[in-house]
């Protein structure tokens, strides 16, 4: 990598908040690279080749995962970095470990658990991605979890209610709940990590929507953000057709977009021209699309919402993958002993018993399911 001064207001990991614990500093490495490290090192992070992103692990050998997505989100994140010379390390140590605490089948999931926990305290999976890196890990002698920077535990947790927010103002003063009760922003790395996180998954769920036959191309043309490059790419190879058609629109699309966030993003800071971390704290998001690209991406959200989020088949898969969650659930509660060890004798057994779920891969809650009530809701169950 060339030799890239980094702005004023980006993050110098010579002046990061520190560690839970303190370290000394790696030789060969900054703080924000020993991060990547450690996150890419996790048994979390690998756990993420087997969980949903849309389409369930047995559905097919090529959907995107949790794995991926986030690759891709780091790939994304690192080439608006660069150009924005915001610190590339953070944003793709952040990317790498925005969904470590995802649940198994998605969305789905994460919905099925947060409503088994509504007495105790509820399920946020950001909040369970900062709970994966800062205590469930099992990997050094002298911590739990993976002792990250401060600024890469700040953008892992990307959403946390007020209520979350507080006890962990409770535990950890001036942490990483602060700026959701003082409405502050979190560094410019980590409102680029929120926003290639969701470049990257409209991209790929089109992508992986024609590619399962729920949607059509012949249906994105109803979509102003795909149709016009879709329109480009016919009118320079009025030949093309299927994947590589649909492939070209969706690398041009990407383009504009990784473009449009440079542009608008370049002249927020020349606007705004913040000096240091702290004054990106005060002022509002300058990581953002431009208003018509904002509009763009809304209407492409809410075509992927209609027509593949809640199109027949994902939704009876949903309802399965949200059975199994609540039946695996209920059998914990009442026989912990089912559980890993470590999980079975935690005194807080509702949250033990989210936290034991929730690092499940889909074809692990699915066997587990199968184990423990004899039946077979999902295929992967018989993998």
């Amino acid at each position: 990598m060339p030799d890239i001064t980094l702005a004023d207001a980006a993050c110098d990991p010579q002046r990061s908040r520190g560690r839970r614990h303190a370290e000394p500093a790696a030789p060969t490495r900054t703080a924000f690279q020993r991060d990547r490290d450690r996150i890419v090192h996790s048994t979390a992070f690998r756990r993420l080749v087997y969980k949903t992103q849309v389409f369930l692990n047995h559905e097919g050998d090529l959907f995107r995962t949790r794995l991926t997505h986030s690759l891709e989100v780091a790939q994304l994140g690192r080439s608006i970095a660069r150009a924005l010379r915001l610190n590339e390390d953070l944003v793709e140590a952040i990317a790498l470990a925005h969904d470590l605490g995802h649940t198994p089948f998605g969305h789905a999931g994460q919905d099925a658990l947060n409503a088994c926990m509504a007495e105790h305290g509820g399920f946020e999976h950001n909040l369970q991605s900062l709970r994966v890196v800062d205590s469930l890990e099992e990997r050094y002698p002298q911590f739990d979890g993976l002792n990250l920077c401060f600024e890469t535990r700040e953008g892992i947790l990307k959403h946390c209610s007020v209520v979350n927010a507080r006890r962990l103002e409770t535990v950890e003063p001036g942490g990483v709940g602060r700026r959701f009760l003082e409405r502050t922003q979190p560094t410019l790395e980590a409102q680029l990590c929120n926003l290639a996180d969701e470049i990257a998954y409209n991209a790929h769920d089109i992508d992986d929507g024609v590619r399962s036959g729920l949607i059509t191309l012949e249906q994105l043309e109803a979509v102003e953000l795909f149709d016009r490059f879709r329109r480009q790419t016919l009118a320079e190879h009025p030949h093309l057709l299927g994947r590589r058609l649909l492939y070209e629109a969706i690398r041009r699309m990407l383009s504009a977009q990784v473009y449009d966030v440079i542009d608008t993003t370049r002249a927020a800071l020349e606007a705004a021209r913040p000096d240091n971390v702290d004054a990106v704290r005060r002022l509002p998001p300058l990581v953002d699309f431009s208003p018509s690209m904002r509009l763009q991406s809304v209407q492409l959200k809410q075509f992927l919402l209609h027509n593949l989020y809640r199109h027949a088949q994902v939704t009876h898969t949903t309802l399965q993958a949200q059975q199994v969650v609540r039946d695996l659930f209920a059998a914990y509660q009442a026989h912990p002993a089912e559980m890993q060890a470590g999980f079975a004798t935690r005194a807080d057994r509702p949250r033990a018993v989210a936290d034991y779920i929730a690092g499940m891969t889909d074809r692990f809650a699915a066997k587990e399911h199968a184990r423990l009530t004899g039946q077979r809701l999902l295929d992967s169950a018989a993998a």
